[in-house]
């Protein structure tokens, strides 16, 4: 009996042994200093600032359709007032046109109204402001072109740099950046105003310039096109001032434009959409904080609050200034006599003579 118990005991078979206990996690890898591992990640992160259309937002272009279909009713409605064939004496270019033809290239190389037109729709004179009050032409000003050229050099050059704009810091800043620098180019336009007429579009564009500059200057090092994107911007501006120099054009207003608009492009044009968007897609390995890390570093180095709020005051003081300069009438033109030649170049084709006119109108029988 005694051994079948001991057979019996031997016989019963053993459970196995417990698997041993997975390894806990390695533990979350230290945040990188950002002077190492963060500036290796931005090299990675650069962007073109020319990016092909495939890779552009869609929709978000409404700012500057709205200001481009504008400003061509404008001119449209401008030269139906004119009306060459009834209003001038003297042989109309591209008369096949009819009521929408122009002024004798003597009279407008632009292709253009004439300058009785000119004021009749609202182009800015000193007379206008300081005598007869009408201070609602510092609102039209910036809404006329002087001629067909003009016309299409700055509506071209506003679609390519503010369509640019929009895609890169969206359309609520792109507008507030075309309305103040606008207006800001009105008002300095009217401290060296004259008694002939001249119009201020191109004073928008200029701010739009100013503010591509600016944005290209701040985010030098994320982009990887910026001698392109610069040398594209300073072509766009030698071809607009240098069309300034014609008669009609105000460039006392380009200039108050492009320095306002560097000013706010200092100011308010901060982005990372394009930076994060191309982080994500990328797929990068991140942990959630490290992302968070990444982006508020990327903000620190980026944004930069002495220089936003050094730009906003000189914004400010330049704004008020001119504000105040032409409530009080001042002209600047008694204080400096040359910079008439930087708003027009006189030539044998045409003239800049600061005198009033006025347009007869023959009657033959």
């Amino acid at each position: 009996m005694a051994s079948g118990a001991s057979d019996f005991k031997m016989h019963i078979p053993s459970k196995p042994p417990l698997p041993p206990p997975p390894p806990p996690p390695p533990p979350p890898p230290p945040l990188p200093p950002f002077s190492t591992e963060i500036s290796e990640n931005l090299d990675e992160l650069k962007i073109p600032f020319f990016k092909s259309s495939s890779r552009r937002p869609r929709g978000d272009t409404c700012v500057v359709s709205f200001f481009v279909l504008l400003h061509i009713v404008a001119f449209i409605a401008m030269m139906l007032v004119n009306d060459c064939w009834s209003n001038s004496h003297q042989e109309c270019a591209f008369g096949v046109l009819g009521r929408m033809s122009f002024q004798p290239l003597a009279e407008n190389p632009l292709l253009g109204p004439s300058a009785s037109t000119l004021e009749k729709m609202g182009g800015l004179q000193r007379k206008s402001l300081t005598e007869y009050r009408q201070i609602w032409r510092l609102f039209t000003f910036p809404c006329m072109h002087a001629g067909l050229i003009h016309l299409v050099v700055n509506l071209g050059s506003v679609i390519f740099v503010g369509i640019q704009l929009e895609h890169e810091y969206g359309p609520v800043r792109t507008g507030i950046i075309y309305l103040l620098s606008a207006y800001t180019g009105t008002l300095v336009a009217a401290l060296f105003a004259q008694n002939s007429p001249s119009v201020g579009s191109s004073g928008a564009l200029f701010g739009l310039l100013g503010a591509m500059i600016s944005g290209i200057i701040r985010n030098w090092k994320l982009y990887t096109d910026r001698f392109l994107a610069l040398g594209s911007v300073l072509a766009v501006f030698a071809i607009n001032f240098g069309l300034g120099l014609l008669p009609y054009i105000d460039n006392f207003a380009n200039v108050g434009g492009l320095a306002s608009g560097v000013l706010l492009g200092f100011t308010i044009l901060f982005t990372l959409q394009h930076r994060q968007e191309k982080a994500q897609t990328k797929g990068y390995s991140l942990s959630y904080s490290f992302k968070n890390y990444f982006n508020l570093k990327m903000k620190q180095k980026l944004d930069k609050p002495i220089l936003r709020s050094t730009s906003l005051l000189l914004f400010a003081l330049l704004f008020c200034g001119s504000l105040i300069g032409v409530s009080f009438e001042f002209d600047l033109n008694k204080y400096c006599i040359w910079c008439r030649y930087i708003d027009c170049v006189p030539f044998k084709k045409w003239h800049c003579k600061d005198v009033a006119f006025s347009c007869a109108t023959t009657l033959e029988n």
